[in-house]
Parts: C-alpha cells; sequence; structure tokens
C-alpha cells in the first residue's frame, strides 16, 4: 500500500466477494457511494465490473477486485498528477474553503520543494484571517523558504503582485500563493479569487501556472460541488485532499476526476512536514478495495 498504509482498511470487509450475484452487485454499489463516490460514478463502475466479469467469465473474489481496482484507476488517470514547474519562476495558487489546510499544505510542499533544490517563495495572499501570514512564515522557516507579506486587512492583489516582482527579481523557481479561505457560494469572494488569477496571468503570462483546490476528505459529496465552482470562477489544475489518515474514504477524488477531469495531486496523511504525498492512483484504489 506504501504511502496509504495509514488508510483504514475495512471498508469493504463485510462483501462477499466470492458469490457474483445480483445481490454481490447491489451491496458493493452501496459500499462504494457510503465510500464518497456518489450514486452516478458508484453506479458506472458497477455497471462496467458487470460487463468485465461477463465477457471475461470471472469467477474468483480476487479476480473482481482486481476488475473494480482496474475501473476505478481508469476514472482517476485523467491528468498529469505531478505539478507543472517547467518554467522559472512557475506559479502554484492554493485555493479553498475555511479550514481545510490550505496554508498547512502549502507549507509541506515548499518543503518537498525546497528538498529537490527549487528556490520557492511564499506569497501570503490571505490577508483576511487573522494571523494567517504568521502561520505562513512559520512553515517558511521551516521549509528555510522566502516569503513576502503585508499587514493584516491589505489587497491580496497587492500582496500577490509584490510576490511575482520578487520572483523574477530574485530568480526564484516556485511561487506558492496562500489564499482567504472563501466559501464556493459567496460571490464576492469568487471574485476577489478570479481577480488574483487575472494578476497571474498579467505578470507572468508565459509561466507555467497550476491552480490547487484543496478539499478535505471527510467533506463527501460537497466537495464535487465547491471543485464545480472554484472550476468556474479561477480554473483548476489539481486537487490536494487532506486528512486521509482518519475514517474518511476519500472516494470524491474518483467523482472530482470522472465529471470534472480533474486529477488529485497530493494527498495528506498526517499531520508531519512530509505527511503530504505525491498521488498514486494505483496504491489509492489497492488501499481502497
Amino acid at each position: 500500500m506504501g504511502i496509504f498504509a495509514k488508510i483504514k482498511k475495512a471498508w469493504f470487509d463485510t462483501i462477499v466477494w466470492e458469490t457474483i450475484d445480483d445481490e454481490f452487485y447491489d451491496e458493493l454499489e452501496d459500499s462504494l457511494i457510503m465510500a464518497d463516490l456518489g450514486a452516478t460514478v458508484a453506479h458506472d463502475a458497477v455497471k462496467k465490473l458487470r460487463d468485465v466479469v461477463y465477457q471475461k467469465s470471472i469467477q474468483r473474489g480476487d479476480d473482481v477486485k482486481q476488475a473494480l481496482r482496474e475501473i476505478l484507476i481508469e476514472k482517476l488517470n485523467v491528468g498529469d498528477t505531478a505539478l507543472d514547474l517547467s518554467t522559472k519562476p512557475s506559479v502554484v495558487l492554493v485555493i479553498g474553503v475555511n479550514g481545510v489546510g490550505k496554508t498547512t499544505s502549502i507549507g509541506k510542499i515548499a518543503h518537498r520543494l525546497k528538498g529537490e533544490g527549487k528556490r520557492v517563495l511564499l506569497c501570503a495572499a490571505d490577508t483576511f484571517r487573522a494571523a494567517a501570514a504568521d502561520q505562513l512564515e512559520i512553515w517558511a522557516n521551516r521549509a528555510e523558504c522566502e516569503i513576502v507579506r503585508s499587514v493584516e486587512g491589505a489587497d491580496p492583489g497587492a500582496v500577490l503582485f509584490d510576490s511575482l516582482a520578487a520572483a523574477k527579481a530574485r530568480g526564484v523557481d516556485v511561487v506558492l500563493c496562500d489564499t482567504a479561505g472563501r466559501l464556493h457560494n459567496k460571490v464576492n469572494l469568487m471574485n476577489e479569487l478570479s481577480k488574483l488569477r487575472k494578476i497571474i496571468d498579467r505578470e507572468l503570462p508565459d509561466a507555467a501556472k497550476e491552480t490547487l483546490l484543496v478539499l478535505d476528505a471527510t467533506t463527501g459529496q460537497n466537495g464535487l460541488q465547491q471543485a464545480k465552482v472554484f472550476r468556474e470562477t479561477a480554473g483548476l489544475t489539481g486537487i490536494i485532499l487532506t486528512k486521509l489518515d482518519g475514517t474518511a474514504k476519500g472516494g470524491i477524488c474518483v467523482a472530482i476526476a470522472q465529471e470534472l477531469g480533474v486529477p488529485v495531486k497530493y494527498v495528506g496523511l498526517g499531520e508531519g512536514i512530509d505527511d503530504l504525498q505525491p498521488f498514486n492512483a494505483e496504491e489509492y484504489v489497492k488501499a481502497l478495495i
């Protein structure tokens, strides 16, 4: 299971995999829905499994499991799970609702990139939440990275502009931009997010750009709605799925991949600085099934 060794394993233990009948398929579909894949994706996965089992005359439970794994892996493989950092500087905009772990995830990504020999600058564009810049600065110190920040209540666009200017002047490889947590149904806050994306496009038109949505794995199907709205406002290139070390199944990432074509790029499996890991679809599905 590799990096997913912390994931709880008991989600499908009640299913009798050796008895392949209508009751088995119904129970499996219910289990997939409970794992947060959602009704549409779960139904489609089970339908495809029925077809594969029939076409290949599969009878052994282990072979049924493997067939289901391959179906889910295919649903997850919708794009490159690695960050596009092909230009100098490259920009990673990190977005999401309050409390999902944006700032922490940025600090952990900074630590990983620093370990790969990249010069990283953190942009404290969350000027709304009290002490948000202080928290990001703590992570900057841990990761031994530079940071550009301002006072609480400052214009986030101005902080981003200063950060991009500093990145160009200092020869920075990657800018990681923190943003204020915002509910996906708050129009004014979403418009501000769109403004930040426009500043990046204007100041670094040819730069490689990533927009990562941080989702709490315990959110369930609400995460899909969040992803839809954030994609419309700021564009999405990837998902960071946090808190997978608890009871959450994280199946929402399958639904997002299938319905929106957005890949998971990182998963959070704990509080440690090394516990944010690149996503691997095969390892994840093996841990799930």
